[in-house]
């Protein structure tokens, strides 16, 4: 208990009291300030000896880019190399600092909110090339390398490294989201291509799997693991990745079907049949107004007084093939029945370059869209996107979806109709509805939702993984929970 005794009488006096009043009062106050909002005493300054003031942001210097679902950190740290990084976790790990690595920043809203934003430890200064063998088909980048700038680099070899992310997107982000677009139907994930990634533990450990040689495999596969946690395990600061010819040229059919039935009838064939292609997109009514340049419709158009008729409400599989002149035409030849176009040269680009930048271009124009990332056995691919249709009708919703057909993985979009603003309860109804209509071996995870709703509902959903093994795997990587607190699956 705080106890203050004023004296009377001179002037000299009454002041000592007034400037004792004031610094109590002043003590008091930082009592009562919220520790997400505070600047904890000396972590700015241990930071800075850490790694130099310049590598440290905090106060005024933190901008809007790295807040983290509206929270400020209350430091950024933008170290040069992997000992510092290696040094920070280790002094957030003793005084339990919260650390969120960061990458481009374009995957930052995906997951639960995090309990609190202490620390935010961006790669963005890990950009080197490591190392490059063209003659190998190997290529090794630190985390913080865009990839634009990496695909540019192979691309002067005539060589592809098929990694499909949101436009600033890192590899290290990248790795951490476990991100693919449609180029994974001919080349598989990122854990089918990458060979070896280089990490630091939440306690500050340096760790290694894989390698820089493609036959390496030796124990617990750990690169495997690092894809898709979210930086909830470590912060990655290099990878080796596989690479491949690039193509000589490439063609993307559209074909054109009445149904979804039709569609996937047509999947079928196409999948028992001897042509390969490099991708194979489903894309539903409602989302090719998202692959052009025109406005799409106010929401409420979609549901007229007369409804549409269903000529009009066209599904699209674009199968996208390379070879040379004699295999494309094969595969023409093969298509000749469905095939309504033919896209070629910068018209065939421009058209993929869309179709991965679906989930951004809806946001853009639908800033209160809930999206999935639906990932199913493929004999249910139909059934699990009828499922979404079903819940987006009963919560007021319409459906945008796209996916790699031929492996059941699909982005599916909720657009709801303009109820202004639409209530919390609408999402979460929406998502349990549609969870609820899948099968077991089946996961509908919302990437993208407004802040408001994932409080109000799991963004995770329920999952066949055994969640106490992960907790387990967490607890041996990152002792100190640190590292993306409460933001995945095993906090």
């Amino acid at each position: 208990m705080l106890r203050l005794t004023m004296a009377t009488g001179s002037s000299d006096t009454l002041g000592s009291a007034r400037i004792s009043i004031s610094v109590i009062m002043s003590f008091v106050g930082t009592l009562f300030v919220s520790p997400s909002t505070a600047i904890q005493p000396g972590i700015v300054s241990r930071l800075e000896t850490l790694l130099g003031p310049s590598l440290v942001l905090s106060g005024e210097r933190v901008t809007e880019k790295y807040a983290i679902e509206g929270m400020m950190p209350q430091v950024v740290l933008r170290p040069d190399s992997v000992e510092q990084i290696a040094a920070a976790l280790r002094v957030a790990n003793e005084e339990n600092w919260t650390v969120v690595p960061f990458g481009g920043g374009t995957r930052q809203r995906v997951g639960t909110t995090p309990e609190k934003v202490e620390i935010v430890l961006s790669t963005e200064k890990l950009n080197a090339i490591e190392a490059y063998d063209p003659g190998d088909l190997t290529i090794g980048l630190q985390a913080g390398v865009s990839i634009a700038r990496a695909t540019e680099a192979c691309a002067q070899h005539r060589q592809l490294l098929p990694i499909e992310a949101a436009a600033g997107s890192t590899i290290g982000g990248a790795l951490a989201t476990g991100a693919s677009g449609p180029l994974r139907c001919g080349f598989g994930g990122l854990r089918d291509f990458c060979i070896g990634v280089n990490f630091i533990t939440g306690d500050g450990a340096f760790g290694r799997g894989g390698g820089r040689v493609v036959k390496n495999v030796a124990g617990y596969d750990l690169t495997k693991l690092m894809i898709g946690s979210y930086g909830s395990l470590c912060v990655i600061v290099s990878a080796n990745f596989k690479l491949f010819p690039l193509p000589q040229q490439t063609r993307t059919f559209l074909c054109e079907f009445e149904s979804m039935a039709d569609v996937f009838c047509f999947r079928d064939r196409l999948v028992k049949s001897p042509l390969s292609p490099l991708a194979a997109e489903l894309i539903s009514p409602d989302a090719v107004e998202y692959l052009s340049d025109a406005e799409p419709r106010d929401p409420d158009s979609w549901a007229p007084a007369s409804p549409l008729a269903n000529s009009d409400r066209r599904w699209q599989l674009s199968v996208r093939f390379a070879g040379s002149d004699r295999v494309l035409a094969r595969c023409r030849k093969e298509l000749d029945i469905r095939a309504s176009r033919e896209l070629g040269g910068t018209e065939d680009r421009d058209f993929w370059a869309k179709l991965g930048d679906f989930e951004r271009r809806v946001m853009q124009r639908n800033r209160n869209a809930m999206i999935f990332q639906l990932e199913v056995p493929i004999a249910e691919s139909q059934s699990a996107l009828e499922a979404g249709q079903t819940a987006a009708t009963n919560y007021n919703f319409v459906v945008a979806a796209i996916g790699r057909a031929t492996l059941g993985s699909f982005l599916v979009a909720l657009l709801p109709l303009a109820i202004d603003p639409p209530a919390v309860t609408q999402f979460a109804g929406a998502a349990s509805d549609f969870r609820s209509r899948l099968s077991r071996a089946a996961s509908a995870v919302a990437v993208r939702c407004p802040h408001e709703a994932k409080l109000h509902f799991d963004v995770w959903g329920s999952t066949p993984t055994d969640v106490e093994l992960m907790k387990k795997v967490k607890r041996a990587l990152d002792p100190g929970g640190i590292l993306n607190r409460g933001r995945f699956l095993a906090g």
